[in-house]
């Protein structure tokens, strides 16, 4: 006897249109009488019964057609990947023929697409749990098939191997929605296919190439999955993907796709290689494969050409929305899923390369990071997340009534109450106003994203150097030789450009470089759209020629990098203040010529002129370090080298900008390079620990090793480009063993600790050197060994070192390392200095080896004796004087004052000696005064890439003060 709907379920039957009340009775009625549905005299169950007919007629019709299927045991369950994979390969044990497989493979999905909308319609998982879940579905299925199909293949054709005999398989990258583990129930597969290696077939009945086997499983494979049969299919399988879309070949070796994407592969391949993930085959070739198309997908340098190309790429979409009329498409039209997904792609191109975080195919896990990688509020984020989940509602109770790929909201009255009931809504309007609520904030978030405002669009300005570049290419392509038309000299004097000449030939010179003559079109198209800007920029300056002259060097270097480009045109604030610091110093062009990824910094006035004290900048290095693999040498290498070139940059923005003065300006320089080494000395340390273990002592593993600054890191007044003098000390028994699996002598593990740590600081990369590294204080100099123990240090400081070498030790103090061993290395400088020396042996000592220094480093005079160039530091009342007069008077006195050496810096050496009576109040302040006057002048020509000479006139008043106190205190130069 036929089952009726229980009575208190009526009222949900009872509150249809009338068109899905009938549609309803006429289904439950033909499943009711089905053999074996007794179960559902449950009203609990048949309620889960009727949701499901009523939002999905194409369930019902698979009940109908597969009555074994109307198990509610079997319909609730939730099943992770690894059971869909036991359970399908079970089912496949049988198969004898390609035509089982089909019928297998088809059977199988049906029977788990209603168990999905199932378990979705009654509530059972969350959408999440419903895209991964119909995820892992896919790649049971292209999984066990691959498998099946290997074989099959291999048994007519030979087992594939490479060059070595190892054998090969097929890596099956999953890309979109598969690839993100965010199938919807009725999604296409996006699939790319590739082998690891060249080679032929061994063991079958003839032998044919790797690529053509791959090419005829992946045929086979697309089969399998995609074909309708009499059972249905699988999934439709997307190929367009791969290299050179629906014309490439099927399949291609690892080497072949890094030629490609390296050569001819574009934006939006980009865009889709973020979601690329190892579907099926081998998963360590694969994890290689997707290694290799790394750099391709995500750039080291914050990447602006990623906006250009979304805006490109949401214009087109949205011009195929209007030309289909699709706009209640809620995935394509605007405030759609695919809004959501281009904000997170967006900053995964922009920011991937630096932020590893952000290189995943998970658009939650993307999400999730946004508030920390982008600034996105998280409230804000919050709401999108919600409202992204609830349009894949939607997106599911839409795809769920017929299994049709479909994200049309429905137009039909009847319709419209079916999609209201399934998503629990009372009606349709209240349904329609959250999808606008939804849509709406969607929208505005993509706006904001990335820039789709007019608002923020480079505005044409009526400005006479608006053409002026556009002229200058329009002539090029008619001659090869700069006319000077009078017209344009008359602009570029109009706008401020005294000599227009002399601009106009080197913007000439800029159109005809290799660079620019090179570019792509895009590339041009840019440039063109960024001249205008800079020429008005660079009029507003205080020497428009000069300051054009240096940024013309920077937009050089970066033409074959147009992505640059696109960043000064959407930050007009970036290029006016770039602009403006290349007009104080030509340092700011040259730099940035060599280093553009950090044209970014400009981007942040907050982050630029922030000046953070050591503490601050040391963990904001361990933070930018913690995100990188700690094997992955190069990476560390280079993220170290970003980020001292990035804090140079700010720093010299802030020094050229008056925000800081000198004395802060060397402060900010030093705590950089104590940053950096003390983060060197911590990767070197762990890279040998992992290979020999931790040095020991007699109490057992103890780290008693430090870097010892001198010279101007020492003295806390490093400079823009200062070498850094350094000498590594430990405070270990020498022959104790480490306590790894390869053990050496804690002097060996020291020597290499030593070397390494040089090595890291002074290699030349592709972003430049760290520091360079001068170890000549060390014992003995060059001779010496490279890491000394405290015990040896001593005993040469007290009876081997040269006068000279304890001048240094004045300017000596711990940069990194151990606290304890920095104590006792304190101390130890102490003793040495503290002691009593007869004041006038060493004040000739003194002046023997400066006069030695200045016979070999200062300027020289011309014929009548007279010098037209005074140098800073090595002429007479320069830098070097006043030092060696610190360094002196350190020495004559610190064993009776010992608060000299409380401090290593010149300055603050100085204060000490007016408050010990060692220097007047008015010598103290005419060295100080002079010595701040002449290291700022250093500063301004280092800033302007000159060398450390002025007039000879500049500054006398200064030389001879200094030179007053140096007769004062040495007695005579």
């Amino acid at each position: 006897m036929a089952i009726v709907v229980a009575p208190e379920n009526l009222h949900v039957i009872d509150a249809l249109p009338d068109a899905l009340r009938n549609e309803f009775q006429q289904r439950f009625d033909a499943l009711m009488q089905l053999p074996r549905v007794d179960q559902w005299t449950s009203p609990a169950q048949q309620l889960q019964l009727i949701d499901v007919i009523i939002a999905s007629p194409f369930s019902a019709h698979v009940f109908l057609l597969n009555p074994h299927l109307l198990n509610h045991t079997f319909l609730v369950a939730a099943l992770s990947k690894k059971q869909l994979q036991v359970l399908l390969s079970e089912t496949m044990a049988k198969v004898t023929n390609e035509k089982q497989l089909h019928q297998c493979l088809r059977r199988f999905r049906k029977a788990h697409q209603v168990r999905l909308i199932w378990r979705n319609r009654c509530g059972l998982g969350t959408s999440q749990e419903l895209v991964e879940e119909l995820s892992n579905l896919a790649d049971a299925c292209v999984g066990e098939a691959l498998k099946w199909l290997h074989n099959d293949s291999a048994n007519q054709w030979g087992q594939p191997v490479d060059g070595d005999g190892k054998p090969q398989e097929l890596v099956v990258l999953g890309m979109g929605k598969l690839g993100g583990r965010e199938l919807n129930l009725s999604s296409d597969i996006d699939l790319i296919f590739s082998f690891p290696a060249g080679g032929e077939t061994q063991g079958g009945r003839r032998c044919i190439d790797n690529q053509q086997f791959f090419i005829r499983l992946g045929q086979r494979l697309i089969q399998a999955i995609d074909m309708v049969t009499a059972d249905g299919f699988v999934f439709r399988v997307d190929m367009r993907l791969r290299p050179y879309g629906a014309s490439g070949a099927l399949c291609l070796s690892f080497d072949a796709m890094e030629i490609y994407y390296q050569q001819q592969g574009r934006e939006w391949e980009r865009y889709a290689f973020i979601k690329a993930r190892v579907v099926a085959g081998n998963q360590t070739h694969g994890a290689q494969l997707l290694e290799l198309l790394r750099p391709f997908v995500y750039r080291r340098y914050l990447d602006y050409s990623a906006i250009e190309s979304l805006r490109s790429l949401k214009q087109m979409i949205a011009s195929e929305v209007r030309r289909r009329g699709l706009q209640q498409n809620v995935k394509l039209g605007t405030g759609g899923i695919r809004e959501v997904e281009f904000i997170a792609q967006a900053f995964q191109l922009i920011r991937g390369g630096r932020d590893t975080r952000l290189q995943t195919s998970s658009l939650m896990a993307v999400l999730n990071c946004l508030p920390q990688t982008a600034g996105l509020a998280i409230a804000d984020v919050e709401k999108l997340r919600n409202f992204y989940w609830f349009l894949r509602d939607v997106e599911h109770a839409l795809q769920a009534v017929h299994d049709k790929q479909t994200q049309d909201l429905p137009t039909e009255e009847a319709e419209q109450a079916r999609l209201a009931l399934a998503l629990a809504f009372s009606c349709w309007p209240k349904l329609q106003a959250q999808i606008n609520i939804a849509r709406g904030f969607i929208h505005q978030q993509f706006e904001l994203v990335v820039a789709l405002k007019e608002a923020n669009e480079p505005q044409g300005l009526a400005h006479p150097l608006t053409q002026l570049w556009a002229e200058i290419s329009h002539s090029a392509r008619h001659t090869d030789q700069l006319t000077l038309l009078p017209e344009w000299q008359g602009i570029l004097t109009q706008a401020g450009f005294a000599d227009s000449s002399y601009i106009l030939q080197q913007l000439w010179a800029l159109h005809q470089s290799r660079a620019a003559q090179t570019m792509q079109p895009v590339a041009q198209e840019r440039l063109t759209q960024l001249m205008p800007q800079i020429l008005q920029t660079a009029a507003q300056q205080s020497d428009p020629a000069l300051t054009l002259s240096r940024v013309l060097v920077l937009v050089e270097a970066v033409l074959r990098r147009s992505v640059y480009l696109v960043l000064l045109l959407e930050n007009p604030a970036a290029l006016t203040l770039l602009i403006q610091l290349c007009a104080a110093s030509s340092w700011f062009a040259d730099f940035l010529a060599r280093q553009p990824s950090l044209l970014d910094e400009l981007l942040d006035v907050n982050s630029l002129f922030n000046v953070p004290d050591a503490m601050a900048l040391k963990q904001e290095l361990e933070q930018s370090l913690l995100r990188l693999p700690e094997d992955d040498t190069e990476q560390l290498m280079e993220a170290l080298r970003h980020f001292k070139h990035a804090h140079l940059l700010r720093i010299a923005a802030q020094e050229v900008t008056g925000r800081l003065p000198l004395m802060k300006v060397s402060d900010q320089l030093t705590y950089l390079a104590e940053a950096v080494v003390g983060q060197v000395k911590h990767l070197a340390w762990r890279e040998l620990s992992e290979r020999h273990g931790n040095p020991q002592n007699e109490l057992g593993i103890s780290d008693d090793f430090i870097v010892v600054g001198y010279g101007k890191v020492g003295g806390w007044e490093l400079s823009y480009g200062s070498d850094l003098d350094l000498v590594f000390i430990y405070d270990m028994p020498s022959q104790t063993e480490t306590d790894g699996l390869k053990p050496v002598a804690n002097s060996v593990f020291f020597t290499r600790l030593g070397q390494r740590m040089i090595s890291y600081l002074n290699t030349v990369t592709a972003a430049g050197r760290l520091f360079e590294v001068d170890m000549r204080l060390r014992p003995d100099g060059a001779k010496g060994l490279l890491v000394s123990t405290l015990a040896a240090f001593t005993q040469y400081q007290l009876h081997e070192a040269w006068t000279w070498e304890h001048q240094a030790l004045v300017r000596a103090r711990p940069i990194a390392g151990s606290h304890k061993l920095s104590k006792d290395f304190i101390a130890v400088r102490k003793e040495i200095l503290c002691q009593a020396r007869q004041q006038e042996p060493l004040k000739q000592e003194v002046i023997a080896m400066r006069e030695k220094m200045r016979q070999q480093l200062a300027s020289k005079p011309d014929a009548d004796g007279l010098r037209a160039q005074f140098h800073l530091k090595h002429d007479e009342g320069g830098i070097v004087d006043m030092e060696f007069m610190v360094q002196y008077g350190v020495l004559a006195y610190a064993h009776k004052f010992s608060s000299l050496l409380t401090y290593t810096d010149n300055i603050r050496i100085l204060d000490a000696f007016e408050k010990q009576e060692i220097l007047t109040e008015y010598q103290a302040n005419d060295l100080r005064e002079a010595y701040q006057a002449m290291r700022a002048v250093e500063h301004r020509l280092t800033l302007q890439n000159q060398a450390g000479e002025v007039a000879s006139d500049e500054l006398a008043d200064q030389r001879q003060k200094v030179k007053a106190v140096w007769a004062t205190m040495m007695g005579y130069l």
